[in-house]
């Protein structure tokens, strides 16, 4: 396939997908609609939580970008109303670099996040990313498999994970980064190495992001379950 084939093939499939964009800043908020646009995404763009949650309703999007700062309805409370109504991928961005903050992005439901500023390039290449293991979860989705490693039962058909029988709640990422860990129990996994079979991506800018759903992983299913090789990465633990 040539290169202008492929960037065909590319923009056809941006084009199927809808983006909103949740930002107060009006700035930010149209040079990220400009740049997805160009990108051949269908782009709708709201400037505070309220507004956020009526366009969900009506755009039904298959992906959120949310800040995580809004006037009135802040990101956090919007994330959890919307994946209550339906679950979609969220990326939320945030200006605060403090790890508790991202934790409970995630812990609603954000399925990354991006500290500002950041690059377009990053926020499309993080996007791109995300679709593409919505689209890969789906067609895992028809696997019936269950795995079961210690006292952690994984069911990959139904995306469920149960500690002790009794079900945690995780996000899309956290599940499937639980999931490649699984695969095989007790072998390190290095962080650049999860973030191109996770996320779609390798940078090492990035390896932060893993750091910050590892610690998400274990305060959902338990401080032991997966273990750190300093230096190196992650494994879960095999008992």
């Amino acid at each position: 396939m040539s290169s202008a084939q492929r960037a065909s093939s590319l923009s056809y499939v941006a084009e199927q997908r809808r983006i909103l964009v949740v930002e107060d800043d009006t700035t930010i908020a149209l040079a990220v609609r400009n740049r997805l646009a160009a990108e051949g995404f269908d782009v709708r763009v709201a400037g505070d939580g309220h507004d956020a949650l009526i366009q969900y309703g009506k755009a039904d999007p298959d992906l959120v970008i949310l800040d995580r700062l809004l006037p009135g309805l802040d990101g956090l409370e919007v994330c959890r109303r919307m994946q209550a109504a339906r679950p979609v991928p969220v990326l939320m961005l945030t200006a605060l670099g403090e790890e508790t903050d991202v934790l409970v992005g995630l812990g609603v439901g954000a399925d990354d996040y991006l500290a500002k500023p950041f690059s377009m390039r990053e926020l499309v290449a993080r996007i791109h990313a995300l679709l593409r293991r919505v689209e890969r979860a789906s067609q895992l989705a028809v696997e019936d498999t269950v795995i079961r490693v210690g006292e952690v039962e994984i069911d990959t058909a139904a995306r469920r994970v149960f500690v002790r029988g009794i079900e945690a709640q995780l996000t899309r990422t956290e599940f499937d980064l639980l999931r490649r860990l699984a695969e095989r129990p007790g072998q390190v996994f290095e962080r650049d190495r999860l973030l191109s079979d996770v996320w779609g991506f390798s940078e090492a800018a990035a390896t932060r992001t893993v750091d910050s759903h590892v610690r998400a992983l274990r305060r959902k299913l338990g401080s032991d379950v997966v273990r750190t090789v300093h230096g190196v990465g992650y494994a879960l633990v095999r008992r």
